[in-house]
């Protein structure tokens, strides 16, 4: 099972994430912010304050996660294009 193992802010909406199966990298998530549990992480200091859940994906205060697979998809995209 793919789990985030290791995040960290790096700048607006990036993250630097490290991944169970050795993927790591910079994942943008300007485009997964949309809808009411992210408005309140947008534009807000309260972005970077998440953690890695026990399942491996990460969660924010008020009840917004994401999927170390979509997570992971960010990263592979970036390096595409």
């Amino acid at each position: 099972m793919l789990r985030v193992i290791e995040a960290r802010a790096t700048g607006k909406y990036r993250l630097f994430l490290r991944f169970s199966d050795g993927i790591e990298g910079i994942a943008d998530l300007t485009s997964l912010l949309w809808g009411p549990i992210f408005d309140p992480l947008r534009g807000s200091a309260a972005f970077a304050r998440f953690h890695i859940s026990p399942v491996g994906a990460l969660e924010w205060e008020n009840g917004a996660d994401v999927a170390p697979e979509a997570l992971e998809d960010l990263i592979k995209q970036s390096r595409s294009s």
